[in-house]
């Protein structure tokens, strides 16, 4: 029996069982697969049969993960990577040649704006780019040669949220690839190909891991494009360990219980962050003072993990605020079980200009919260602690 409802998909979508007929599925470690005589290797590398050659072309566990994220995001195909920012670049190099062109959204992680700044310009790509409250201004930015209109939403670190079946429109109607980095709000909030994305980007080192366990990337969307990425991936080496796919699929069957426990904690501490005298503002996309709440309801199922924000002092309050920090872990990932602080300005994009770090949001005060599965009155207490001292 097939299911429409994504609880189910990520529980009960899974490879064939061997002749053992285990329950769970096993790890398949091997790095290479034999062939039953002449004919069926000829075959199999003439692409004349669809079967696992060498599992850096495709392997059970990783076919099995991709196939989950597929069905949950609504898409046709997708290859997995070894780590989000592995799919991030793949995803680009795959598409693009010399004299390519990129729009994006100004609000992206530090790395995928350091790639567009230092990397992609040594093969003669260049880029263009809008703030959030820009987007009337994308169409006079779209020259001859641009290929990629690329979005996040929400925003890392200060969770805007962009209207993305106004982007999926403009794409449309220049004829560009409209890739949309989902990792925020993860396959149970958001389907952005339900928006009008071609192609959907996520680190499965998050929320999809949920546990800081395993890095992990995954690019799913349209066939057509799906194939020129892992024919760029097959011949070039990033792909995904059968081990962390079999980690990040199992992860995916607990994916929709986990979000739905972040988002409620989310929600609890953003409304005591609110209320806080410390702090100047606070974004969170289910907050009805989030400049674009009305689109994050039509978007998104729930309001996602993350909460922005800032604490009143500028730069030396937030170092001191992490130093006060007691039960939250300092650390530079997300999407944890263990809750997480993090000061920007002062880490994860310290590399970007002053100018370039206000255009994405984030102030010098600016703090991002990953909220876990902790007690909320403990998140709660540790923060309120921190503020006060």
């Amino acid at each position: 029996m097939s299911s429409k409802h994504i609880e189910t998909q990520a529980i009960r979508t899974q490879i064939e069982r061997s002749q053992f007929l285990e329950h769970s599925n096993p790890l398949y470690l091997t790095s290479s697969y034999v062939f039953e005589d002449a004919e069926d290797m000829r075959a199999s590398f003439a692409d004349e049969k669809v079967r696992n050659i060498y599992s850096r072309y495709s392997n059970p566990n990783t076919s099995e993960f991709i196939d989950k994220i597929c069905k949950m995001e609504g898409a046709e195909q997708g290859y997995a990577f070894a780590s989000g920012m592995s799919a991030v670049f793949s995803t680009f190099a795959a598409l693009l040649n010399s004299g390519d062109h990129i729009v994006f959204s100004r609000s992206i992680f530090g790395s995928t704006q350091t790639m567009f700044n230092n990397i992609l310009p040594k093969w003669n790509i260049s880029t263009s780019s809008f703030k959030i409250d820009e987007i009337d201004k994308i169409e006079s930015l779209i020259q001859p040669n641009t290929k990629i209109l690329y979005t996040e939403s929400p925003t890392n670190p200060a969770v805007d949220i962009l209207d993305l079946e106004l982007l999926g429109s403009i794409a449309k109607k220049h004829n560009l690839i409209f890739l949309v980095d989902n990792c925020f709000a993860t396959p149970y909030l958001q389907q952005p190909i339900k928006f009008g994305a071609d192609l959907v980007i996520h680190s499965a080192t998050k929320l999809i891991d949920g546990q800081g366990r395993v890095l992990g990337g995954v690019t799913v969307g349209n066939s057509d494009l799906i194939q020129k990425i892992y024919l760029f991936s097959r011949n070039t080496g990033p792909a995904l360990s059968p081990f962390n796919a079999w980690v990040l699929s199992k992860s995916l069957e607990t994916l929709p219980a986990r979000i739905n426990m972040h988002c409620d904690n989310a929600l609890n501490v953003a409304e005591f962050l609110e209320s806080n005298d410390h702090v100047n503002f606070v974004k969170y996309p289910f907050l009805k003072s989030h400049p674009q709440y009305k689109l994050a309801k039509k978007q998104m199922k729930l309001g996602g993990n993350i909460v922005a924000f800032e604490i009143k002092g500028g730069i030396d309050a937030g170092r001191n605020f992490l130093n006060t920090i007691k039960l939250l872990s300092l650390s530079a990932n997300l999407g944890d079980t263990r809750s997480i602080v993090t000061h920007p300005a002062s880490t994860t994009h310290a590399k970007l200009s002053e100018e370039d770090r206000l255009i994405t949001g984030i102030t010098s005060g600016l703090i991002r919260v990953s909220v876990g599965l902790e007690h909320i009155d403990d998140i709660i207490g540790d923060l309120k602690q921190a503020l006060e001292n």
